[in-house]
């Protein structure tokens, strides 16, 4: 694996997965998350309080099981990035220290034509993760990376970041 990016899966029960499913499909979402002050917003974003379970749920999974050196960092936002098939979003950073986790709550099969992955740009090559349900991938705040929609359906990604 590339030394840039940690992939897990198979993270949560499957009890959990569906209830995290289900908080996405449930929540209340608002227009456009800006990733960069230079490109326009894009898809919907949904805010996951600390009180809420899953936000309890994830952030234990990565501070107890995944990444414990994330513990000795700040969990300063949780949130979840929903893409239509129409969103076309842009390459960004999340800062310039810390630590991303990205968790993939989708239902559907992936399938090599199904689009959706993430994109990373490193060492001058595009490396795509793909949204595997239940899989989170970790990678330095710093790191340049785009998010990409499905062709036909809805994308579900959960956006964990640490500085």
């Amino acid at each position: 694996m590339n030394k840039h990016l940690v992939i897990s899966d198979n993270i949560f029960s499957v009890e959990e997965f569906k209830n995290i499913l289900y908080y996405c499909r449930k929540c209340s979402y608002s227009y456009g998350e800006r990733d960069d002050p230079n490109t326009p917003p894009c898809g919907m974003v949904h805010n996951i309080s600390k009180n809420e379970y899953i936000y309890k749920l994830i952030s234990g999974k990565i501070e107890n099981e995944l990444y414990p050196d994330a513990g000795k960092l700040t969990l300063y936002r949780m949130y979840i990035n929903c893409f239509s098939p129409a969103d076309k979003p842009y390459f960004h950073t999340d800062g310039l220290s810390g630590l991303t986790f990205i968790y993939y709550a989708n239902d559907e099969e992936w399938g090599v034509n199904a689009g959706g992955e993430t994109q990373f740009y490193i060492d001058g090559m595009l490396t795509g993760v793909p949204p595997i349900r239940n899989r989170m991938v970790m990678f330095d705040s710093n790191q340049l990376h785009c998010a990409t929609s499905f062709r036909n359906h809805y994308k579900f990604s959960i956006a964990i970041k640490y500085e």
